[in-house]
């Protein structure tokens, strides 16, 4: 419980020195389309965009470890990596980039929007997820962080079994 207040503390914290700057999206968003090919686990899936494949790293969120080389699979690992199959797998979606395009696995960055609405946030709000914000990134930071908070006062998903 101390570990927890801590973590929403620095959370807290950070978002106020950026002025919740993060909260606020003031540039034009494109939307790029693309097919979800293949779930890897919960916050990372293949896709095919145009005659390409890209690997989509989620924004804003963590699911625990289901693949990870030197952590065990984590609890609530497993169910997070099959909602996201079962949700994404096969459909057409749509991709939102941030300010960084991607990580130093060179994995795309992005938000997923699926049948009208963000599925970065639907996995905040069922505790399939954890917040996790890494500046430049967090134009969504501060709805995310009320759908964290929310799940965790509800001890949805992981909230509740971890």
């Amino acid at each position: 419980m101390v570990r927890t207040r801590a973590v929403v503390v620095a959370i807290l914290a950070a978002a106020s020195l950026g002025g919740w700057s993060l909260g606020r999206v003031d540039r034009g968003t494109s939307l790029e389309t693309a097919v979800v090919v293949k779930a890897v686990d919960g916050d990372t899936v293949d896709v095919r965009v145009g005659a390409h494949t890209d690997i989509i790293r989620l924004l804003g969120i963590d699911t625990p470890e289901t693949h990870h080389p030197t952590k065990p699979v984590q609890c609530f690992g497993p169910e997070a990596a099959a909602y996201t199959k079962r949700r994404l797998e096969g459909k057409t979606i749509q991709l939102e980039d941030d300010v960084e395009p991607r990580d130093l696995y060179g994995r795309r960055l992005a938000y997923i929007h699926v049948e009208g609405h963000r599925f970065n946030d639907e996995l905040l709000q069922k505790g399939y997820a954890r917040l996790l914000v890494i500046p430049p990134n967090g134009s969504h930071a501060r709805t995310m962080l009320a759908e964290e908070l929310d799940a965790k006062r509800g001890g949805v998903g992981l909230w509740g079994a971890c």
